[in-house]
C-alpha cells in the first residue's frame, strides 16, 4: 500500500454559500491535514484509494473577521466543543466514460457524520525541483448544512434567506509521496 500526504502549502479546502440568494461567499479552512492510502502501485490507478482529511474549525476564514467569529460560535460550528471537521472516503471509483472519479465518504461536522458524494478530477503527476513526486486532485460536492446541525438562519425584511442551506464543498489537493 502506498501512502501520500497532503501538502498544505499547495492545497486548499473551501466552501461556498449563497448570501441572500444574490451573491456567494467563499470560505476556507487554513489549517488542515490529510492523506491518501492507495491500494495499488499502478501509477494512475486510484480505484479504491482511501482519502482522509481533518480541518481545524478555528482556522475558518472568509476574509471578514466578524463573520468568521460568527461561524466559529454556537450559532454555527461551535468550534470550542467541536474543534475539527473530518472526512474519510468509503468508495473511490473511476468513470470509464469521462475519466473523472466519484468519491463517496463520511463527513463529520459537529459530531454528526453523514455520507457525501464528491466528484474528483485527477490533475496529474509531477516531480518538483527537489525531486519529490506529487499528484493533484480537485474535489467538488454539495451538502445541506442543516443535516450537520448548522441550523442558524435569518431572513431579511423582504424574506431573503441570509445563508443558503446548500453548501458547495471544494478542495484542491496536492499530495506528496514520502521519500
Amino acid at each position: 500500500m502506498e501512502t501520500w500526504i497532503v501538502d498544505p502549502l499547495h492545497s486548499e479546502i473551501q466552501f461556498k454559500a449563497k448570501h441572500m440568494v444574490i451573491s456567494t461567499v467563499t470560505g476556507s479552512f487554513l489549517e488542515f491535514s490529510g492523506k491518501m492510502e492507495k491500494q495499488t502501485t499502478e501509477e494512475t490507478n486510484f480505484e479504491n484509494a482511501i482519502i482522509s482529511f481533518e480541518a481545524k474549525v478555528d482556522s475558518i476564514s472568509t476574509g471578514v473577521e466578524q463573520r468568521d467569529e460568527h461561524l466559529r460560535s454556537n450559532d454555527f460550528f461551535e468550534a470550542e466543543k467541536y474543534p475539527t471537521i473530518s472526512f474519510k472516503s468509503t468508495s473511490f471509483k473511476k468513470n470509464p466514460v469521462d475519466g473523472a472519479y466519484k468519491m463517496e465518504g463520511d463527513l463529520t461536522i459537529k459530531g454528526i457524520t453523514k455520507p457525501v458524494q464528491l466528484v474528483v478530477e485527477y490533475g496529474g503527476k509531477a516531480t518538483d525541483m527537489y525531486g519529490q513526486t506529487k499528484i493533484g486532485f480537485e474535489l467538488r460536492g454539495k451538502v445541506n448544512r442543516q443535516e450537520f446541525g448548522l441550523v442558524w438562519t435569518a431572513t431579511t425584511e423582504e424574506g431573503a434567506v441570509i445563508v443558503s442551506d446548500d453548501i458547495t464543498l471544494m478542495a484542491q489537493l496536492q499530495l506528496a509521496k514520502p521519500e
